[in-house]
């Protein structure tokens, strides 16, 4: 009973305070009309300070009641209404100032009578205190129609050019584009004003939307439209745009101004189009205009920034009788232009010509003589420009120790660079960014990439923050000692400081994964940097085409390379000796000499390296003849061959043969000052050891050192290669011991040949003993164990070869077709086919591919047990494996298909060989007639007789006998005599 009396006196309480709530509220709201209504009368009073003041007024102020004041008295005074909401404030000391619709409704009343200073400053107000640009908009287009009027554009303009000038660009083109939903149209004058800032900005996707919407609207533009356009599309390199609207200007009416002409002829000289800018100038003068000191300024850096530093100090001496004086910048650019060349005499003349003139060197003008000379590595200069700032009293800043600093790290003179930046400090010059990234790249060039990692700590620790240049020089140092992984690392932690990896950094890391043959890493590093729009350089594409050329994938690189060229990049030398060279070493010539023809049309010329590497490449392929017309051409476009060109062509013609040419290239090589090394000896010995001329290549080998060189690994392995093949085992087994005394170690090569030296002279004590020498040393190989099998099997000595196959797979030696080949071979000779067809099995296993000969030499077994089936069915999968046969392989199968009686299928094998461009022998042609004979096709045996001897064979007498026999058998008296003619004609008999 008492919950139910309890919850029913809770709930009357609660309708009796609604009730209460409502009458306040409605209390308060009548309250308030009273006192808008009382505010109202008194502001019609000139005295109406005087009257609030002195009433209660005060004291019913609100928000409520100041805004209806506002909003209910738009056709009053406006200058009185800002001064009572002015006084309001102050008496309450509160935030209304804030409401935006009340802000509004006063800057729009301003407007309308024509009161702009207060209205900005009310806008200034408005825009403190509100997020949205478009709610701002809103609420003055709002307030306009509520008094029935049209928007004001000169309010809009305010608002935008409110935004603007706080720097607040995007949400200025948020109100451009905004106002045509409110029929607002933006004068002329602030659409230019948000063009120029937005051009400043470097905003350049906002000022074509700016611009579009301007087009969309009709707004015209005028001249300073024009040249916002104009340096628009220069900023981004686009002058034949530029140059497009130019004209379109004059088209339209709008004459350029001199503005409009430095700017364009500015964009020209950045694209180094000099000769166009000049062109500029003088229709510029031609229209009456005269260039002033800005275009000279920037016509004389763009000269100088092109290395054309004489032209540019012409145009000097031009402005000068045009009654323009030069400044600093004028004097700068040429000083920085010769120091560009090299002509640092000549920089050094122009500042003291400038001194002369009566221009005092400023701290740009010291700065760009020591950054000069410092590049130029002339760091003794370097110290008397120092010496002389501090006689003239200039005040050294961080860019000066910068650029000392960095001449010393080029030096790699690190001690010093570290002197100067304790200086520095001293002097109380804190260092910057520039100053701690050219000491990291310092201590990079040296390889000490501890000491850079030390330096970042402390650039960090001082409160400084690396940038993306910091970053990419150790990227580079790391990449370039093949430590991509940290490479990596640093890329990562880029990335979680905020720094975006730029052009630069991606391409240090792509080199590095490149050059470590980790191709998909680098691959992926590219499609991240262009999902992030970065455009690849040619630095980009030369790492990848360098990358899969060294890999062979040349397919792969062509495909970067005509990328590369398609984007209108130009390739390296470096990227056209990749391909050069990767197609020379598939033995693609052609493709190699596209790619340096290619060079030639783009009107470049190749350097040294590029000659050298396509001579050398067409060397290696035995191209001697167009290795040598390359020579000449190379010669003749005036470029010094060196050794390595030299060393190509020596190779080239001893590997034909041809060592006496060698000997003629060394002679040359003499003549023109060109100091033959240790591989032009090594490959002219190599070549008179190969050509069976080992006392000379002896006799060279002797007078190496008084050439001041030393005999290495491979000039000893050319020599012992030589003895051992010339069967003079003493004379080679006295050159190791001489190479192990000279403390030059011999190679797996040098083991191998002298392991099949002793091999062939089946000397196994003494080859077992070397094998095993080899094996302790790490030298021993597949080709180690093929050498000794061989040598086994030649012997006849199949148990040892078969034993040694599974110790070399015992001992992690992976047999390869050449293993498995002298196996079946020889056992296939013994008359062994279970074994030799065991062999074939297990190689098939292991998934060794079998070659021609293997194939053969199993046929060859099967034939001589005269199964001919098993041989046939060989045959049929050898050609199911695409494995061509050669001419071992068709003698065999038509010698097996004769004695079986099948001449046709031995005729077709014939023909076969013959359209492949294969000679028949004697013992086949033979073997064929043969079996026509027994199957009485004395016609076609006669046929082949005449083949035979047009083709200079001499059949044997039984083969003849058997043909005349069967043509008198068979009655052919004819066929006969002709046959024995035939004998006669070819001299077979007299």
């Amino acid at each position: 009973m008492w919950r139910l009396t309890s919850r029913s006196f809770m709930a009357k309480r609660r309708a009796v305070c609604h009730k209460t709530s409502s009458f306040s509220t409605s209390q308060a709201l009548a309250q308030n009309e009273q006192s808008v209504r009382e505010i109202t009368t008194l502001l019609s009073s000139h005295n109406w300070l005087a009257l609030m003041e002195s009433s209660d007024v005060p004291k019913k102020l609100n928000p409520d009641v100041i805004r209806s004041v506002i909003l209910q008295n738009q056709v009053g005074d406006p200058k009185r209404l800002l001064d009572f909401f002015n006084w309001s404030q102050k008496k309450m000391g509160t935030a209304a100032h804030q409401d935006l619709d009340v802000l509004s409704a006063l800057a729009v009343h301003l407007c309308n009578s024509n009161w702009y200073v207060p209205a900005n400053d009310l806008i200034q107000c408005i825009i403190r205190n509100s997020d949205s640009p478009l709610a701002v908009l809103g609420s003055i287009v709002k307030n306009y129609r509520n008094c029935n009027g049209s928007p004001n554009s000169v309010i809009f303009d305010m608002v935008m050019n409110s935004y603007r000038k706080r720097g607040l660009l995007v949400e200025s083109v948020n109100l451009f584009l905004g106002a045509k939903d409110f029929e607002l149209r933006p004068s002329l004058l602030s659409c230019n004003s948000l063009l120029g800032d937005l051009l400043k900005g470097n905003k350049l996707e906002l000022f074509w939307k700016v611009f579009d919407g301007m087009c969309v609207r009709k707004i015209s533009p005028d001249v300073y439209t024009y040249t916002n356009i104009i340096s628009a599309h220069c900023k981004v390199g686009n002058v034949k745009d530029a140059k497009r609207v130019l004209l379109e200007m004059g088209e339209k009416g709008c004459s350029p101004n001199l503005v409009t002409y430095n700017v364009i002829i500015g964009g020209l000289c950045r694209a180094q189009l000099l000769d166009e800018a000049i062109e500029i100038k003088r229709s510029m003068v031609d229209k009456g205009l005269v260039p002033d000191l800005y275009t000279y300024n920037i016509l004389i850096n763009g000269f100088c920034m092109g290395k054309r530093s004489r032209e540019a100090k012409l145009m000097l001496l031009e402005m000068s009788n045009m009654g323009l004086n030069p400044d600093p910048m004028t004097y700068n650019a040429l000083i920085d232009g010769f120091m560009r060349q090299g002509d640092i005499d000549e920089a050094f003349r122009t500042k003291d010509e400038m001194v002369a003139y009566g221009i005092e060197e400023n701290l740009i003008i010291w700065n760009t003589l020591l950054n000069g000379v410092c590049k130029a590595g002339k760091m003794e200069k370097a110290l008397e420009i120092m010496q002389e700032m501090n006689e003239k009293g200039a005040k050294l800043d961080s860019q000066t120790y910068s650029l000392l600093i960095e001449g010393y790290c080029r030096e790699q003179n690190m001690a010093r660079a570290f002197e100067l930046l304790d200086e520095m400090k001293k002097r109380k010059i804190a260092p910057t960014v520039l100053t701690y990234s050219v000491i990291i790249n310092g201590q990079c060039r040296c390889g000490n990439l501890q000491g850079a990692n030390a330096i970042l700590q402390e650039m960090i620790m001082n409160g400084l923050k690396p940038n993306a240049i910091v970053y990419t020089t150790l990227m580079t140092a790391y990449a370039k000692e093949g430590r991509v992984e940290e490479s990596r690392m640093i890329l990562e932690r880029m990335r979680n400081q905020g720094i975006l990896p730029d052009v630069f950094c991606y391409n240090s890391l792509i080199i590095g994964f490149c050059k470590a043959k980790r191709m998909e890493e680098a691959r992926t590093y590219l499609m991240e940097m262009l999902e992030r729009r970065l455009r690849p350089n040619a630095h980009t594409y030369g790492a990848f085409i360098e990358g899969y050329s060294k890999a062979g994938a040349m397919d792969i690189a062509d495909r970067y390379f005509n990328e590369m060229l398609s984007c209108g990049l130009l390739p390296n030398n470096g990227s056209y000796r990749a391909l050069i060279e990767g197609h020379c070493k598939e033995g693609n010539v052609s493709e190699a000499f596209s790619v340096f023809r290619c060079i030639l049309s783009r009107g470049a010329l190749p350097d040294v390296q590029t000659y050298s590497e396509l001579i050398h490449g067409l060397s290696r392929n035995g191209k001697m003849n167009e290795a040598f017309g390359i020579f000449s051409e190379f010669q003749e476009k005036g470029l010094p061959p060196n050794a390595f060109t030299y060393n190509s062509l020596i190779s080239g013609s001893c590997k034909q043969g041809n060592v006496d040419k060698g000997f003629q290239l060394l002679e040359e090589m003499s003549i023109k000052g060109i100091n033959p090394n240790i591989v032009t000896y090594n490959i002219l010995i190599d070549g008179l050891c190969k050509a069976g001329e080992i006392e000379r290549a002896k006799n060279l080998f002797d007078d190496i050192e008084g050439k001041g060189l030393t005999p290495n690994c491979v000039t000893y392995a050319a020599m012992i290669d030589g003895y051992c093949k010339s069967m003079n085992a003493t004379a080679a087994f006295q050159l190791l011991e001489e190479m192990l005394s000279r403390g030059v170690s011999p190679d797996a090569f040098i083991y191998n040949v002298i392991l099949n030296f002793c091999c062939n002279e089946e000397n196994f004590e003494k080859a077992l003993d070397l094998f095993q020498e080899m094996l302790k040393k790490g030298f021993a190989s597949t080709v180690s164990f093929n050498t000794l099998i061989e040598g086994y099997c030649k012997s006849g000595k199949l148990q040892e070869a078969n034993d040694l196959l599974e110790e070399m797979i015992q001992t992690q030696f992976i047999p390869n077709h050449v293993t498995y080949t002298s196996l079946i071979e020889h056992y296939c000779k013994a008359g062994l086919m279970g074994e030799a067809k065991r062999f074939w099995l297990e190689m098939q296993e292991r998934n060794v591919t079998p070659t021609a000969k293997a194939f053969t030499s199993l046929l060859h077994g099967f034939h001589n047990i005269r199964n001919t089936a098993e041989a046939s069915a060989l045959f049929e999968q050898m050609i199911a494996k695409g494995i061509e046969p050669d001419e071992m392989t068709y003698h065999v199968m038509i010698d097996a298909y004769c004695q079986e009686g099948n001449a046709t299928e031995a005729c077709k094998l014939k023909d076969e060989m013959l359209m492949k461009g294969m000679p028949m022998s004697v013992a086949a042609y033979d073997a064929l007639i043969q079996a026509l004979c027994k199957k009485d096709e004395f016609s076609e045996a006669s046929k082949l007789l005449n083949e035979m001897g047009e083709k200079g064979f001499r059949p044997s007498l039984p083969t003849c006998r058997v043909i005349v026999q069967g043509f008198q058998i068979a009655g052919n008296v004819d066929e006969a005599a002709e046959v024995l003619q035939c004998m006669v004609k070819f001299g077979w008999v007299s």
